[in-house]
């Protein structure tokens, strides 16, 4: 079986109800359920959820709510692990299919695209690693990074790049915090999923924005309003 799973808590201290918080025209968490579907990719699409208003939501969406997830793994300090291991483990014992390949998908990915879901199962399948997951390139050089002094003075992380041209260092890259495509086991073992034995999704850095304050919220409604009004010239 090939399963998506969608974390979606019902708490936000930042932003309050997050998840369900309308976004351009639809619940937030509706735009990642949508994607998920329209990719083709899965056997069923499953959010894992602590909270019977996001269950509802999720269920309008097209997505499966088959448990309510445990209040252990529901606060502010569960990671991403172990709440996808615990939906593995949950339909490996009420399904006759085992579950195969995995895609988190995260509730606040609005710019997430079908074709993206999809790149990221075939990158996943093509090279045989344990996870395939989104990254965007830094906009700015890494090497050049300042830090700020307690002195209030400015500190190049690395100096050596003081005089070094933009275009002749490495680019780097970061995860783009949208989904993450990994083989059951992976997941089950609490492999690590930067590590050594995980491919990258690159994205374009105009489709990623993390969402954690308000300020980063009226963001990404600009971005993705640009971004529609663009589509439709």
């Amino acid at each position: 079986m090939r399963l998506a799973v969608i974390p979606a808590r019902g708490g936000s201290k930042r932003i309050p109800r997050k998840n369900i918080k309308d976004f351009c025209g639809k619940p937030m968490l509706a735009w990642s359920i949508e994607a998920a579907v329209a990719s083709g990719c899965f056997d069923q699409v499953l959010v894992s959820t602590d909270d019977a208003e996001v269950a509802e939501l999720a269920r309008e969406y097209g997505a499966a709510v088959p448990f309510i997830r445990p209040a252990e793994l529901s606060d502010d300090h569960t990671g991403t692990l172990p709440v996808i291991r615990h939906a593995i483990e949950w339909i490996n014992a009420h399904s006759s299919t085992p579950v195969r390949q995995v895609c988190c998908l995260y509730a606040t990915a609005p710019f997430v695209r079908a074709d993206d879901i999809r790149q990221g199962l075939s990158v996943l399948d093509d090279t045989g690693s344990d996870y395939a997951f989104s990254v965007t390139s830094y906009a700015f050089p890494i090497q050049r990074a300042i830090r700020l002094t307690a002195q209030g003075r400015v500190e190049m992380f690395n100096p050596t790049h003081f005089n070094t041209r933009s275009q002749d260092l490495e680019e780097a890259y970061h995860d783009a915090g949208q989904f993450y495509w990994g083989r059951a086991e992976a997941w089950l073992q609490g492999k690590v999923i930067f590590g050594e034995d995980a491919a990258p999704v690159l994205l374009p850095r105009h489709r990623v924005q993390d969402i954690d304050t308000p300020e980063d919220w009226e963001r990404a409604e600009w971005m993705f309003k640009a971004q529609q009004a663009q589509s439709e010239q």
